[in-house]
């Protein structure tokens, strides 16, 4: 077995290379570098970002960030969602405290190359113990992977994301033929 990386190690690879284009994150003391992602989907983050932000505004509920902002679910677990939501109080403590985030209502990864595996085998645990969903944006299917806790198998969407969080008068709907025609550029 090769190395085990700690969370100060990956804190200290980050701030001796701030600018730098990977993206580091560590789970189960395995140490995961992706390079920086394609066009594509910087897009999808970009929309989903959008989208989820109106809701939010909407419902005052939380907020929409996306990465690289690190994300510590459990001591030793460094990742960095693509998009993710955090509700007002712990949007609150981590101003006040700082980063990393500590709690999610959700997380979604779009899946790349080089993250598919990272995003489905080895974060999904992790994300199913702490979050109520979390969503894999597969560009290439045209699919979205929602998974809750327990889940064996993800709820393959097609049509319409849906996500209803507690609190929320509506719930939030994205059209996913709309969305992978704008992302993908066949609209």
């Amino acid at each position: 077995m090769g190395r085990r990386w700690t969370a100060r190690d990956v804190r200290e690879l980050i701030a001796a290379a701030p600018l730098a284009t990977p993206r580091y994150e560590l789970v189960d003391g395995e140490l995961l570098v992706t390079p920086s992602p394609g066009l594509p989907h910087q897009l999808a983050v970009g929309r989903l970002l959008n989208t989820l932000t109106t809701y939010l505004d909407g419902e005052r509920l939380g907020s929409a960030v996306t990465s690289p902002s690190d994300v510590e679910l459990e001591p030793e677990f460094v990742t960095q969602p693509d998009v993710f939501v955090l509700s007002n109080e712990e949007r609150r403590r981590a101003l006040a405290e700082g980063l990393p985030i500590r709690g999610l209502l959700l997380a979604v990864e779009v899946l790349s190359p080089s993250s598919s595996r990272h995003d489905r085998v080895r974060k999904r645990p992790l994300y199913q113990r702490h979050i109520s969903d979390y969503w894999i944006v597969d560009l290439d299917a045209r699919l979205v992977e929602r998974w809750a806790p327990r889940d064996e198998r993800p709820e393959l969407i097609t049509e319409t994301l849906s996500w209803h969080p507690s609190g929320a008068a509506t719930a939030f709907a994205l059209g996913l033929t709309r969305f992978f025609e704008s992302v993908l550029g066949t609209d």
